[in-house]
């Protein structure tokens, strides 16, 4: 995959700490405010299903189900949506990865979005990807941060 986009930000904030936020609160960062994710399906290990629906201020409803590539607990998991439900094929768009380390007094949060193709990197670009992954990156930054 030669087409990767990438989001990282230093946490202030231990990795368990951030990792819990990570896994178990998505509903809460996963995506820019105004808008709020519902996760219908979060199976939490590799080949796990993972069915979110976005919801937009002005009514939109975007789905984005797929499969859980890896899950490794306090460390990162990625997902894609090429495969989605009963291991069905899709049309792939993209592998996305989140992962944490330790860095200093913190932890290190890198996001990465990985396309089959530059054309779907490009059009991830210009749908907004920097800020609105940006956004997320942020949000989950201040749950992290917060006492």
């Amino acid at each position: 995959m030669t087409a990767e986009l990438v989001i990282t930000r230093h946490i202030e904030a231990a990795p368990e700490k951030v990792w819990d936020v990570m896994a178990n609160r998505k509903a809460e960062w996963w995506c820019p405010k105004p808008w709020r994710a519902e996760f219908d399906v979060d199976e939490q290990c590799p080949m796990g299903r993972t069915e979110v629906t976005m919801y937009g201020p002005d009514g939109e409803v975007h789905p984005h189900n797929g499969i859980y590539l890896a899950f490794d607990p306090g460390k990162r998991f990625a997902s894609t949506d090429a495969i989605v439900g009963d291991l069905q094929p899709a049309g792939p768009f993209m592998i996305g990865i989140w992962e944490i380390e330790p860095e200093g007094s913190g932890t290190r949060y890198t996001a990465r979005a990985g396309h089959w193709k530059e054309a779907d990197a490009q059009s991830h670009k210009d749908m907004g990807f920097e800020h609105g992954w940006g956004a997320c990156a942020d949000q989950l930054k201040a749950l992290c941060e917060a006492d």
